[in-house]
């Protein structure tokens, strides 16, 4: 069991950061760089903490980890120097633990129960835990790729290599579909080639993974617009599922006067090319040397053009909010713990420079003659939520002011409706069309499918939506994602006549393998071929969680009935929980998912 007074022995303790001075000078990742002896033994020290909660909220389908991951378990065995069976659980339900490690925003850690109280001493470092125990495992060559022993003959397109495109590769070509990624661009990796700076992850951890992909199968096509380079028509005729994973790199725009003027960017026209600067495309065209910055926004992609024009020697920078500034500490009043708290989020970046305004919007950009942005007038406002949800900004104040602005970046990610991005889709690849090949593919005991994936920002509502044709119920909600991959929901060749198609929303990596198991794994199955054995050698399996088979790669999910009678499950018990009664109803919103810890002989 876990140590039960780690968390008052130990405090939270965050990795050391390189100095300002030293990483300003550089691309490299802002963190410093230790004896691999000595990061494991402070990452197993903060392991220790853990309590292993008898309710794990950290990794609940409601407020924590939107993977599921098992924090739990890979902290205790990483607490007990097992760092090999840690790796193991790690993956058994995130395809990229050394990105999430990096990159998450970790609502693990705000849903932890030490991050109730300032008394505990800080939320257990799960997020530094999850990227020590995937870069010890690279380090120790210990993330093989696991190649399918069976080949079904389907072939799958995905279009997008990001990061939700990548995880329905990897879980697809697993189960032993022929699999090939469209990229558009000239690399491969979508918002993490392009969208993340290299001082939060360089690209080697990328690259890395990529080669592991290719080992096990899966192919890629760069510089292949779909629509454009290939079209639809060729895309469809030659594939026998589609899955749509883009549209992360999308800007919401401001249409605020003086927004044509020369200095006013999208936060992507700034990080993409100062990331293809990175990786020796020559100098960017969009520099913030010498310049007076204004960043709107208060995000993660925020926060990635603070630092990047830290980097390129900006003259002064100011980060623009809608919203007042929150508190340094959770309002449980506000956010009730363990949901998302609305507190003030301090990046690496802000710690090496420029100043933030809160409550205040864009009035208008100022230019000079030559058609170039020189101020940006500003008015404070109220913002708030409808009942709609939609977003209301009233100004309160009736004097606008004005800040020196020479170059001015930023403006959110696309927040766009489930709905809008279904109706994008669908004039991208002629769902109907597809429904007749579907059809006729069915008629000949063939199966055709069609998916859609979406990233959304973990401000946004979670939802798991069941669209309907237009007039013909619009909207069933759907309890939740495991359930629907299980239900057989998520199966193209089991839905309602009426249905389109089906969205599956909860995190980029989530939604890819209820993808990967629900794309044919539901049945009634279709007639198929018998499986032809792939004559490459499958290596030693690391979990049984990561076969090679239809099924989702993630442990055996378990409810928690809401009465008292229920048994907790554990790796290695046999006690099965209790059978829920007319009057006991289980709850979907608390699981906890587990699976055997496969035996390994790394530590």
């Amino acid at each position: 069991m876990a140590d039960p007074t780690g968390f008052l022995e130990h405090r939270r303790a965050e990795a050391a950061k390189r100095p300002v001075a030293e990483r300003l000078d550089d691309w490299h990742e802002v963190y410093a760089a230790l004896d691999p002896a000595q990061r494991r033994r402070q990452v197993s020290t903060q392991a220790t903490r853990c309590m292993d909660c008898g309710i794990p909220f950290c990794h609940s389908g409601s407020a924590g980890c939107p993977l599921g991951n098992l924090i739990p378990e890979w902290n205790d065995l990483v607490r007990r120097g097992q760092w090999g069976p840690a790796a193991d659980r790690l993956h058994a339900t995130n395809n990229f633990p050394e990105f999430t490690g990096r990159l998450c925003p970790a609502p693990c850690e705000t849903a932890c129960v030490l991050a109730l109280t300032p008394e505990a001493g800080g939320a257990v470092a799960i997020k530094r835990v999850e990227q020590t125990i995937a870069d010890v495992a690279w380090d120790a060559s210990a993330v093989p790729p696991v190649r399918p022993t069976v080949a079904t003959g389907r072939r799958v397109a995905v279009v997008g290599s990001g990061p939700a495109g990548l995880a329905a590769a990897q879980q697809l070509t697993r189960a032993g579909h022929d699999v090939v990624v469209f990229e558009r661009d000239d690399r491969l990796g979508g918002l993490l080639r392009y969208g993340i700076p290299e001082f939060k992850m360089e690209k080697a951890v990328l690259d890395r993974r990529l080669s592991q992909m290719r080992d096990e199968g899966t192919r890629f096509v760069t510089s292949c617009e779909v629509g454009v380079t290939l079209g639809v028509p060729d895309l469809l005729a030659g594939h026998d599922a589609v899955v749509l994973a883009v549209g992360a790199l999308r800007g919401r725009d401001m249409s605020v006067s003086g927004r044509s003027l020369r200095g006013v960017h999208l936060a992507m026209d700034h990080l993409v090319p100062a990331n293809r600067e990175c990786e020796g495309d020559g100098p960017t065209s969009i520099s913030a040397r010498g310049q007076h910055v204004v960043i709107i926004g208060g995000g993660d992609t925020a926060a990635d053009c603070l630092g990047t024009a830290h980097r390129q020697g900006a003259a002064s920078v100011v980060q623009l909010d809608l919203y007042p500034e929150p508190p340094r500490q959770p309002d449980f009043e506000r956010s009730p713990w363990p949901t998302w708290p609305w507190i003030l989020r301090n990046y690496p970046a802000h710690e090496e420079g420029g100043t933030r305004t809160f409550a205040v919007a864009v009035e208008a950009f100022v230019g000079d003659a030559d058609g170039a942005v020189r101020t940006v007038r500003l008015r404070e406002v109220r913002a708030s939520r409808g009942a709609d949800g939609t977003r209301q900004i009233v100004p309160v104040s009736a004097e606008a002011f004005e800040l020196p602005c020479t170059m001015a970046s930023g403006m959110p990610l696309a927040d766009v409706s489930p709905e809008e991005t279904l109706e994008q889709a669908a004039s991208i690849l002629d769902v109907e069309a597809f429904r007749t090949r579907q059809r006729a593919a069915r008629a000949e005991g063939r199966l055709l499918g069609l998916g859609i994936l979406r990233l959304v920002g973990r401000r946004q509502p979670v939802r798991r939506t069941f669209v309907g044709a237009p007039g013909e119920n619009g909207e069933a909600q759907i309890d939740n994602l495991d359930g629907l991959v299980r239900r057989g929901v998520a199966s193209i060749d089991t839905w309602p006549p009426d249905v389109k198609y089906v969205e599956l929303i909860r995190s980029a990596e989530h939604s890819a393998r209820g993808l990967a198991a629900g794309l044919w794994g539901a049945t009634p199955q279709p007639p198929t071929p018998a499986p032809t054995p792939v004559t490459t050698p499958a290596p030693t399996p690391r979990t049984a969680s990561t076969c090679a088979s239809s099924t989702s790669s993630r442990g055996t999910t378990s409810s928690r009935a809401t009465c008292s009678s229920t048994s907790r499950m554990r790796p290695g018990r046999s006690t099965a929980p209790s059978s829920p009664s007319s009057t006991c109803r289980v709850s979907p919103r608390i699981r906890r998912r587990t699976a055997p810890i496969p035996k390994s002989s790394s530590s």
